[in-house]
Order: structure tokens, then C-alpha cells, then sequence
């Protein structure tokens, strides 16, 4: 056996009893929950509702257990029995890569690149072919899965177990770094882990107690802008300082809550999620013989993801690396995504500022996607500015032109997408639903497409989120329309009877259910007579009829209004939209989730004379019809994780996974790219990465969808095509038009004359477009309406470009908020925002 040899684990004061695998799979038997548990996942983790803890065992998981001998390391093999080579089948820069030992290194990793097979091997290599023990050697991933599958593979090269590496997320190395030093900072290694849930919670009984409206100061906005700060490295102190008297009152109030809020997680022995990024940095940085230890522990450490580091993660293995600076990374700074969650692009864009000399190896070769999609995604990325130069190539055929397809409205692009679904599914043998994603930028987007492939019985699931009807917002809102429906409804009551908050807490509840059951009566009932009810606090005593006479005052009017229109009066009332956007960032895509349930329900109405050929039972209102359509998607059983369905998903969850055929929906300025981002360059640029990622996720065949008009709060939105796609080359797009589009350009031709360019004119009619494409992003859903529309008044003639001819029927509102209520001749009845819609006088 060349080269130098290890002592024996017993040499090093190993715990005979208790092995150095029990200690490294510790956190994994425990179960530490991810805070992002749904990326790349089907199905979320859901900790225990009191946190995890840990066994008093595991602080015997003494750091004297491992070696920390100097390192030299063996050029040769410490095995003879090694197996073949773990580089056969690599490329060139593959090889590169796992070859490295020593030193930093950055592997720019595109997309398809096969970086995963880059870090095990090289981990097996380190082992086998240059003596490293595995306990010298930290890896880290951003999913759990990811860490077990890295582990797998080691396992699989080196023929045994990496006994002693450490591999797994941030978080869960954190925890299990604090379980064995959690007393040097004034906590026990037998603390609870704080989910999101519970570190709101307690967020809510520090303001409480510095009695702090939470109806004024959102605590779902304190803790988003704590956990900024933590992530930030900012301590309570030093946010006080930075805070404590300065003009933004917000940021004075979190200042407020800060200190108080940490406290009461130490007196709790806990720590919340972003404790386990920050607390181990604070823990080194205050303790620099822990620190020298860990740095020789750690000889050797590689890093996947390293392009979603925050600031906290940075300074973590800035602190571990610095020793012996044998630190790889691997990431694609193309790839990073998840500003808006604190990761910073440039820890990866100035690693090689950060460690001088650093190698730097490009993985460029793309195994997943055909050459015509990576075409694509090479034109889109390259417009970003900041970014490090790589070009993806392919092996692969050329493959098909990029489908690119124009759609009336939201419901006809979902259609469209069913139809191309089940056309290729009778035309292909083999094709399977399983073999195709629907991406798209927000989760409201769902709601259309989970009623088109409804309608198809087109088996789907969601990645990363729950279904739409299911989200908490929207059972929140179903709720109250149940309660309305049926007034005996007891489940919908209690949920909804103290949201939004109105002072009936969860005791008040408690004594009045009590007391409902006691009377026999239905809790809606005993909440009119909350006046009898024994030791009912005062808030809640009147606070409960007002709830009951709101409920009541909407029950006479669903027999009057559209459903549409009763939803929309019913947010207007509670002033559901100021609330869940003072939710913090979270909470503007609840916003937009309410939004599309008016949609959907809007929809319904139009929809109800074809669905019901005679009158419906006369005790039966149109709400009661809508609970009983809803009801019916929400019983449906849940697909098999494993079953032959199509995968609806966010672009932010399309991370790290692939499909033969891919759709992108939604592809609208605006939208896909948000419009807030046309404010900022920087989150411009990270919406065209998130592009990227999208058109990466595809192997064989990428279809691109976007719709004329898209319903958005109720009203149509006038939809111009992304000016990302704008960035493909026409010579990679395959144009098309729905049938629906097709049949109203035949209606509208006048005489079938003049041509209608729609997505594509001609050659300079296109170039044309792209020069005066920063303009038009800056004026983006601004065109408004004709210099006539904001007098329009009811009985005139107007046309639109997509419904055609009608007659004004009502007007209301005034300036941006205008809206034109049109009887279309072919079109039917549409509510339209007057600046979005573009109608022009009939004359």
C-alpha cells in the first residue's frame, strides 16, 4: 500500500460503542426538515408541529472522534481492489474537474452537464486514489434527496460507505454542527427546530407582549424581513442600531421585536431556520479554536448549488475553507434564481476574486436537450450582462423547431395545450403523459389549466405546491362562500370566523362552541346570541354579530348576484387583497391566487347557460352550483406519485428536473417577465435565468404559449409576446395560432382580404419589433385605451380586435380603473378594463 496510512479510528479516541456512521447518519435518523423541502419533490416534508429534537445522544458525537492529523496526501491507491476506472466515460472537462485536489476550484456546471457524477467522483477519488479518510471531507447540497443520493453514488464507486463524511443541506449540517455546540451559545443540544409556522407564532406573542397591532405591523412581514437580516448576518443589535431610530417605521417596529424575539427562542432552547445558517458562523467566528479545528477537519469540501448561496452559507465555508483552501464549488451562475430568498449571484461570479488563483473548469457538453433547444437558451442567456461566458453544445440531433403558439385567452391556451397532449398521445407510440411538464411563473396560472385537463380526464399533479382549490387562501375564501351557501355549515364557520382577525381567539371559539353544543343549536346560530353565552370576553361578544350579520347580508344577496360579482364584493368587504399583501412577499402571490378564483368564477358565469340545458332547482342559487363544481375537483383522489400524469410546476420547481416535452405557458410581458421587473435590471436579469432554466428543462420537444388577453382580478389584460422569446432566433420557432384564433381572423377579415401578421410579419417587420423593443418594455400593459374610450357610455357600438363588434351595456369607475361591460355579437357578455382593452368606436 503506497503513500502515507491513517491511524486506526480506535487511535483517535473513537467511542467503541458508538461508531462514526452512527454519528454522521445522525441528522438523517432524526428527520431535520429542509426549509425548502419541495424543491425537486413531489411530496413536502411536514415536521412535527413542536419542532425536532434530538437525542441527548447526540452531543456524545464528540468532534475527538475524527481525524485531525495533518494531511499529505497519496498520489497512488490505498486499495488494490478498487474496481475500473471512475473517470471512464467522463469528458474532458469532466476529467478536469474530478482530477483537481488541491486548491480552489469553481466548476461552471451548465445546465445537463452532469455535475452530479462530477462531485461523486471526485469524492470517490479523493478516498481511493489519494488516501483522504472520508471523515476529512464535507459536502454539501440544497436538498436532502440530493445528500442521499451523493451518498448513494459514493457508496456505489468505493464499494462501502463514506463513514465519517459529513453530506448533507446547509440546514442540516447547521443542526447538526449546533447539536454538538449549541451550550457555547447559551442553548443545550437537546433544542427544538422553529418551522415557519411555529417562528410565526411566536413572533405573534412577542408583539403581543410589546403590544404591537399585528392588524397594522403584518407578522408574516416581520418574520420575512428577520429571517433577511439573519441570512444578512445582522445581528438584533446591530439591526436595532441600524433601525432602531431611523425614519422607516417598519423596519423601527421589526427593531422593536428583534431582540425580543431571540430571547424568547433561547429561553425555549430553539433555534429557527435561518439559526441554523447563522448561529455555526457566529459560534466560529467568536471561537477560533472550535474554528481551527473544524478547518482541519474539513481538508476537503465541495459545494453543489453554489450559485443560490446567501450570505450566511458564504461566510460559512469562507470560515471552513481558509485553512487548506481545498474548497470546490460547483454551480451555474445562469442558473441562479432565488434572489428574491437572499441568494446572492455574485458569491459565484467573484469566487475567483475571493480565492486567488482559483482553477476554473467549464462543463459545456449538454447530455438532456437537443441542439435546436439549446440554441435557444444560449440566444436568451446571452442578453444578461452579468453573467461568466459558456456555451452549451450537444451530441444530440438537431430536433424540432420550438413550437411557439398563440392563444385568444388563458382557457384557450389550456385547451390548446390538452389538445396537443392527447394529438401527439393517439399519433406516438409510447408517448406518455409522465414524459410531459406544464411550466409557468405563478401558481395562479394553475387554475386555468386544471380545469382544461379536467375536462379531458388528463391525469396531472403539481410539484412544489398543492392543487389550486386546495390552497389556504382559497379554502379561506371557500369558507366564507360555504357559510353564506349553507349557514349550518359548522366546519366553514370555524374557519372562517376569525379571518380575517376580529378579535374572536381561539378561547372565545372554544367557550362558544361549547356553549353551541350545550344549546344544541349551529355554531352561526349561537354567535347571533353571543350575548348568553357564560364568560365570552367583550372583543368577541361584539364581534360576533357583526360577523353574523356580514354572513347573513351576503346569503340574501347570492340569490341575486352572479357568483363572479358576489366573490368580488365579498373581497371588497373583508379588504382581502391589502391584507394578504401586507402578508409580506408571500403573500402578493396569494393576492394573485384570490385574483384567479374571480377568474374562475367569472368563467362559471359565462359558462352556466351552456352547462345547464334546463333551469336549475329554484331552492338552488348559482353559488350553491359553484360550491358543487368545486367540490367535485377538491374530492378527487390525488394521482399516484408513480402514475402516468402530466406535471404542472413552477419554474422556480422545474430546478434540476428534466422531461422529453416540456410547455411553457403564460409567455407575456408582464407576466413572464413580471412587470415589476422592467424597474430593476438586476431582477430583470434574474427573470431571463429563470427562462433559461425553463427551456433547459426540455429534452426533445419545447413549446413556448402565450395568450392575446388574459383574464387577471376579472378583468382582460391586453397581452404583448415576452420580450423574452423576442431573444430566439425566428429560424428556431415554429409559429402557430390556436383554431380558436383561426376562426376569428377568418370572422374579422374583411372579405378575406388583408393579412394578419399576429405573432410573426415579416423578416423586417420583426427586426423593426426588436429595435423598438426597450421602449415598448418600458411602456409595457401601458397603451390604454383609444383617446375616445373613457366616454364611452352605454348603447354605443365599439369593436374589438379579438371579440369583435358589440354594444356597451355599463360603464364604471373612472381614470386607470375604468371598466366597459360589452355585449359582444358572437362573443357574448365581457367585463373589460378600458386601458387594457383597445376599443375603438364602430362608426
Amino acid at each position: 500500500m503506497g503513500g502515507r496510512t491513517f491511524p486506526d479510528p480506535a487511535d483517535r479516541g473513537a467511542d467503541p460503542q458508538r461508531p462514526d456512521r452512527a454519528a454522521s447518519e445522525w441528522i438523517h435518523r432524526n428527520g431535520v426538515p429542509d426549509p425548502d423541502p419541495h424543491r425537486g419533490s413531489l411530496i413536502a416534508f411536514r415536521p412535527p408541529s413542536k419542532g425536532c429534537r434530538g437525542s441527548p445522544a447526540a452531543s456524545q458525537d464528540d468532534f475527538s472522534s475524527t481525524s485531525t492529523h495533518p494531511l499529505r496526501l497519496s498520489q497512488n491507491s490505498l486499495f488494490t481492489d478498487r474496481g475500473p476506472d471512475q473517470t471512464e466515460g467522463l469528458n474532458p472537462e469532466q476529467k478536469r474537474a474530478v482530477e483537481h485536489v488541491e486548491g480552489p476550484i469553481l466548476v461552471l456546471a451548465g445546465a445537463g452537464s452532469g455535475k452530479t457524477r462530477v462531485l461523486t467522483v471526485r469524492i470517490a477519488r479523493l478516498v481511493q486514489e489519494h488516501g483522504v479518510p472520508a471523515d476529512r471531507i464535507l459536502a454539501v447540497t440544497f436538498t436532502n434527496k440530493a445528500a442521499g443520493e451523493m451518498r448513494e453514488r459514493v457508496r456505489g464507486f468505493l464499494g462501502r460507505d463514506p463513514v465519517g463524511a459529513w453530506m448533507g443541506t446547509f440546514h442540516s449540517l447547521g443542526a447538526r454542527f449546533l447539536r454538538r455546540h449549541a451550550e457555547l451559545l447559551g442553548w443545550d443540544s437537546t433544542f427544538t427546530i422553529f418551522d415557519a409556522e411555529e417562528s410565526l407564532r411566536e413572533i405573534k406573542r412577542v408583539m403581543d407582549r410589546l403590544e404591537l397591532d399585528p392588524k397594522r405591523w403584518k407578522p408574516k412581514a416581520v418574520r420575512s424581513a428577520l429571517s433577511d437580516a439573519k441570512n444578512q448576518l445582522i445581528t438584533p443589535k446591530e439591526f436595532v442600531e441600524m433601525h432602531g431610530e431611523g425614519f422607516d417605521l417598519f423596519l423601527r417596529t421589526v427593531a422593536q421585536i428583534f431582540p425580543d424575539y431571540q430571547k424568547s427562542l433561547r429561553d425555549q432552547n430553539a433555534f429557527d431556520f435561518d439559526d441554523l445558517l447563522v448561529k455555526p458562523v457566529e459560534l466560529l467566528e467568536a471561537n477560533p479554536a472550535l474554528l481551527s479545528r473544524y478547518q482541519e477537519r474539513f481538508a476537503f469540501i465541495l459545494v453543489d448549488e453554489y450559485q443560490d448561496t446567501n450570505r450566511a452559507q458564504f461566510r460559512f465555508l469562507e470560515l471552513l475553507a481558509a485553512e487548506h483552501r481545498n474548497l470546490m464549488v460547483v454551480g451555474d451562475d445562469d442558473q441562479s434564481i432565488y434572489g428574491w430568498r437572499g441568494a446572492d449571484i455574485r458569491n459565484i461570479l467573484d469566487f475567483e476574486r475571493t480565492y486567488t488563483g482559483a482553477s476554473v473548469v467549464r462543463l459545456e457538453q449538454n447530455y438532456r436537450s437537443t441542439s435546436v433547444i439549446l440554441a435557444a437558451a444560449n440566444q436568451v442567456i446571452r442578453r444578461n450582462l452579468h453573467r461568466k461566458e459558456k456555451t452549451l453544445r450537444t451530441d444530440r440531433e438537431e430536433g424540432d423547431r420550438i413550437t411557439l403558439v398563440e392563444t385568444a385567452d388563458e382557457r384557450d391556451e389550456a385547451r390548446w395545450i390538452t389538445d396537443e397532449i392527447e394529438a401527439r398521445r393517439s399519433a406516438e407510440g409510447g408517448f406518455e403523459y409522465r414524459d410531459v411538464s406544464i411550466l409557468y411563473r405563478t401558481n395562479a396560472q394553475s387554475r386555468a389549466l386544471e380545469d382544461a385537463f379536467r375536462r379531458r380526464g388528463i391525469p396531472y399533479q403539481i410539484v412544489g405546491g398543492v392543487r389550486f382549490y386546495e390552497r389556504r387562501e382559497i379554502q379561506d375564501l371557500l369558507g366564507y362562500l360555504r357559510l353564506i351557501s349553507n349557514p349550518r355549515d359548522a366546519g366553514a364557520f370555524i374557519r372562517v370566523v376569525n379571518y380575517p382577525k376580529r378579535g374572536i381567539g381561539k378561547t372565545s371559539q372554544k367557550r362558544l362552541l361549547d356553549w353551541a353544543t350545550r344549546e344544541g343549536i349551529q355554531p352561526l346560530e349561537a354567535a347571533a346570541r353571543a350575548d348568553e353565552v357564560p364568560n365570552l370576553p367583550a372583543g368577541a361578544t361584539k364581534a360576533l354579530p357583526v360577523f353574523v350579520e356580514l354572513i347573513q347580508r351576503f346569503s340574501a344577496r347570492a340569490s341575486q348576484l352572479a357568483v363572479g360579482n358576489l366573490i368580488e364584493e365579498l373581497i371588497e368587504e373583508l379588504d382581502l387583497l391589502t391584507h394578504l399583501r401586507d402578508e409580506g412577499p408571500e403573500g402578493e402571490d396569494r393576492a394573485e391566487n384570490v385574483k384567479e378564483l374571480i377568474a374562475g368564477a367569472l368563467d362559471f358565469d359565462a359558462e352556466l347557460s351552456e352547462e345547464w340545458e334546463e333551469a336549475p332547482p329554484d331552492h338552488f342559487t348559482e353559488l350553491d352550483l359553484f360550491l358543487q363544481r368545486v367540490a367535485l375537483v377538491t374530492d378527487l383522489d390525488r394521482a399516484d406519485d408513480d402514475a402516468d400524469t402530466v406535471t404542472f410546476m413552477t419554474l422556480h420547481n422545474a430546478k434540476g428536473l428534466e422531461f422529453p416535452t416540456v410547455f411553457i405557458a403564460g409567455l407575456e410581458d408582464g407576466l413572464f417577465p413580471l412587470g415589476r421587473a422592467y424597474d430593476d435590471p438586476t431582477q430583470l436579469e434574474e427573470e431571463r435565468r429563470l427562462f433559461y432554466v425553463g427551456i433547459t428543462r426540455a429534452e426533445d420537444k419545447l413549446y413556448l404559449t402565450h395568450a392575446r388577453e388574459r383574464r387577471r382580478a376579472g378583468d382582460f389584460m391586453f397581452g404583448k409576446l415576452s420580450s423574452f422569446v423576442e431573444d430566439i432566433p425566428e429560424a428556431l420557432l415554429e409559429p402557430r395560432r390556436s383554431p380558436t384564433l383561426e376562426r376569428q381572423r377568418a370572422q374579422f377579415s374583411p372579405r378575406g382580404g388583408g393579412r394578419d401578421e399576429g405573432t410573426f410579419g415579416s423578416a423586417r417587420t420583426r427586426e423593426a419589433a426588436k429595435k423598438a423593443k426597450e421602449a415598448r418594455e418600458e411602456e409595457i400593459f401601458e397603451e390604454g385605451l383609444n383617446q375616445d374610450a373613457p366616454h364611452l357610455v352605454k348603447g354605443e357600438r365599439v369593436s374589438h380586435q379579438t371579440f369583435g363588434s358589440g354594444t356597451v351595456v355599463e360603464v364604471s369607475g373612472f381614470g386607470r380603473d375604468l371598466k366597459v361591460t360589452v355585449n359582444f355579437d358572437t362573443a357574448g357578455t365581457k367585463r373589460l378594463l378600458a386601458r387594457y382593452a383597445r376599443l375603438e368606436r364602430d362608426f
